[in-house]
């Protein structure tokens, strides 16, 4: 499988202002894309092949071999997977991160706000927060991440919310995200996620 590294890495960040936000991101670093939609419950057999996003929706409402679809690929020294459906990436980081592998789940809800963020290690899950809530954090280690969050203004030392009640949500998510991309060295070119063909997995959560 290619590995797409070619071009100029842009971070995270804009996935705060990009209103068409739907699908999870899952991201390992230690394994190969098809190594990662194994890990995300890659059904056996079942390769629609390479599918743009809106190919991708529509087998997500077609098929019933699976909860979702997942466009995987890599960038930037991660493993990615663009995840249409039941992110299968929510129940599987702490299985996707065994044996040494990191991986970070941005799972932007929709539905249910906020946005939340995961992150594993070596088949535990480290840390997680929803974006905007990072006072309220889970995980076997919950304050992995507060000296950047604290350093970055968006929590007190405590581990509490010093943020003004007014700042619009757009505005803390990046500031939030930028914590992220820094402290992982995550990006993600947009047409990745919104036009480009990938290799494609039917996944099941089950």
């Amino acid at each position: 499988m290619a590995d797409i590294t070619e071009g100029r890495t842009c971070g995270i960040q804009w996935l705060a202002d990009w209103g068409e936000w739907f699908a999870g991101l899952t991201f390992a670093r230690g394994i190969g894309p098809e190594e990662l939609a194994a890990r995300l419950g890659a059904v056996p057999g079942v390769r629609p092949g390479p599918l743009g996003a809106p190919a991708a929706w529509s087998m997500v409402t077609e098929t019933a071999d699976g909860d979702g679809v997942a466009r995987v690929g890599s960038w930037g020294g991660w493993s990615f997977a663009v995840e249409h459906g039941l992110p299968a990436g929510a129940e599987r980081l702490a299985e996707v991160s065994r044996a040494g592998v990191e991986a970070v789940h941005l799972d932007p809800q929709p539905d249910h706000p906020p946005k939340q963020f995961a992150y594993a290690r070596d088949g535990e899950l480290v840390c997680c927060f929803g974006l905007g809530e990072e006072c309220w954090r889970g995980g076997h280690r919950p304050d992995f991440l507060l000296p950047e969050l604290v350093a970055a203004g968006l929590l007190g030392p405590d581990g509490s919310n010093p943020g003004p009640d007014d700042e619009p949500d757009e505005c803390r998510e990046r500031r939030t995200l930028a914590v992220l991309e820094d402290r992982f060295g995550l990006a993600l070119p947009r047409h990745l996620i919104a036009d480009t063909p990938l290799p494609a997995y039917v996944t099941c959560t089950r």
